[in-house]
């Protein structure tokens, strides 16, 4: 799937086929929870919202399904320092904020170009194939 689409339910299916894989219970409710509620959950937060869906998931094939999500490319995985790996259904270009005083994580669009422009600065010889920029911050009073 290309960076910048986002899947969505019904094509869930065809990505995962095109990467060998099946669209499993799991992996299309955990996918679900991510694109029904935007907010960057982390694995241990997924598990949660799933379990309430289906009582039987156990944590480890919540981690499965969202480790085959991001390989597969249709979620990614958002990393602050020393924090738990959060899941982003966006595959558009975009730069997130964090919110250090409530731990709220926001997408933010970026201009088109922007993340081309930035690639212009890397050392000669050098390629970069994803970038990623992180704002931290409070939200001003």
């Amino acid at each position: 799937m290309p960076e910048t689409s986002t899947a969505t339910p019904e094509s869930l299916s065809q990505t995962l086929a095109e990467s060998g894989l099946r669209a499993t219970p799991q992996r299309e409710l955990v996918f679900n929870i991510l694109l029904k509620k935007r907010d960057h959950p982390t694995a241990d937060e997924v598990f949660a919202r799933v379990k309430a869906e289906m009582p039987t998931i156990s944590l480890a094939t919540v981690y499965n399904c969202l480790e085959t999500l991001v390989q597969c490319r249709v979620v990614r995985a958002v990393n602050f320092e020393r924090g738990p790996t959060r899941y982003c259904p966006n595959q558009k270009p975009h730069a997130h904020f964090h919110d250090e005083q409530t731990g709220s994580t926001h997408d933010i669009d970026l201009p088109p170009g922007l993340l081309d422009q930035v690639k212009t600065i890397l050392p000669e010889g050098y390629d970069a194939n994803s970038v990623e920029i992180i704002f931290r911050g409070k939200a001003q009073s």
